[in-house]
């Protein structure tokens, strides 16, 4: 997953050099790697991992910055990076809508700019990434095809950011399963911050543990938190069934270790 993830950065960064595929091949250009997530969130250093190594293989400059979903900074990012005349911009969504406006200004000023990990209705170049409502249904899918709910279930949607177009967007492909089966689920926000969503998570489980009868992990932090939530309240691994997101090495040693059944 760790290889997909810099392979994504490098594809995006590759698609907004094309407009510059005709200039010299030696002239070197200036692009712009704008993250909503935390630069202790894994994931997100995976990305920029990637533009590094698309950088240091091109020849090319890669400027990178990490927001902690601060939606204001991360506009006046790119809007940075428009004055400063970037060859090109790869940017991930925070907010739904949340950057329409700055994806417009860098177009009008005929910079490609180009989304990763979670669509977005705004007017990107392009869009590198899956679709997140097919990986929510799937989660749900597992559950339902391997006997972990059944009809009338609870189950808890934990994710970092409430509202994030990319946990919005995973509960759309949920919904599609457990609807009509009656299952229902309960969406928690936590942070961007490791400790507070394991403290955070670990007070949720254990006032509501006795009605849960999965989890799935709507987002990285959140997943990968899992063995030490666990630990801390004192659940054994394979206790309570759980899917979810798999970019990071918390969630891959999770699974190896019998805390997570199956990640995406």
């Amino acid at each position: 997953m760790k290889r997909t993830l810099l392979a994504i950065a490098g594809s995006a960064l590759l698609i907004a050099a094309l407009p510059l595929a005709a200039a010299a091949q030696d002239e070197k250009k200036t692009f712009y790697y704008v993250s909503h997530g935390a630069p202790t969130d894994p994931v997100w250093t995976y990305f920029g991992q990637g533009a590094s190594m698309w950088a240091e293989s091109t020849g090319h400059t890669v400027n990178q910055s990490y927001w902690s979903g601060d939606v204001p900074t991360h506009q006046e990012a790119i809007r940075a990076a428009i004055a400063a005349g970037a060859d090109g911009i790869v940017s991930s969504t925070p907010d739904p809508g949340s950057l329409n406006e700055v994806v417009a200004e860098a177009r009008a000023a005929g910079i490609p700019i180009v989304n990763i990990n979670t669509p977005s209705d705004a007017n990107w170049s392009a869009y590198v990434g899956g679709n997140l409502v097919d990986y929510g249904e799937a989660w749900a899918q597992y559950l339902v095809d391997n006997g972990l709910v059944a009809e009338g279930d609870f189950v808890w949607t934990p994710v970092e950011v409430l509202g994030a177009p990319y946990g919005v967007q995973e509960l759309e492909g949920i919904a599609k399963v457990f609807e009509p089966m009656g299952i229902t689920w309960e969406v928690t926000g936590h942070t961007l911050d490791q400790a507070e969503v394991i403290n955070g998570m670990s007070d949720y489980l254990l006032a509501n543990r006795d009605k849960i009868s999965a989890i799935i992990g709507l987002g990285d932090l959140v997943t990968g938190s899992i063995k030490r939530v666990f630990d801390q309240v004192g659940v054994a691994p394979g206790e309570i069934p759980v899917v979810g997101w798999g970019n990071s090495l918390d969630t891959t040693q999770e699974v190896l270790t019998g805390y997570v059944n199956a990640a995406q």
